[in-house]
């Protein structure tokens, strides 16, 4: 497992869903999170077009020996990971199998789309993949 690892959704309208500590990190990583997403709706906007190509971006940025990974739904949805692993099959992994149980969650009629994701079903499952991956 990643010494550090932050892990957040973000949804289609920008607003976070979802947040883990899936390492030792610290409340300031969440912030940096934060602010790459902001990054990234920048960089959304002056490369639209590769936004619906790729759905898995390795390294959109870094903070010190920290790297932000991007994994993109065909739903806009953005998971968001800092790392410090060197691990991208494994990163990858991580992401599409998140997504799978992202995707389950959305299937339930009793979840709004876009409302906070406060399941400890799926957290438990977002920490014992992390642990499994990263």
């Amino acid at each position: 497992m990643a010494n550090t690892a932050c892990f957040i959704i973000v949804g289609r309208n920008d607003i976070p869903i979802y947040e883990a500590e899936v390492g030792s990190a610290a409340k300031v990583h969440f912030l940096f999170l934060h602010c790459v997403l902001l990054h990234f709706l920048f960089l959304h906007w002056s490369l639209s077009y590769y936004y619906y190509l790729f759905r898995f971006l390795k390294s959109v940025d870094r903070f010190n020996v920290l790297v932000v990974s991007v994994y993109v739904t065909a739903g806009h949805t953005r998971l968001m990971l800092l790392h410090d692993s060197r691990n991208e099959d494994g990163i990858k992994s991580f992401f599409q199998e998140v997504h799978e149980l992202y995707i389950k969650i959305l299937l339930n009629p009793l979840y709004l789309p876009g409302s906070r994701i406060a399941s400890s079903h799926f957290d438990t499952k977002v920490r014992a993949l992390a642990r499994k991956y990263l």
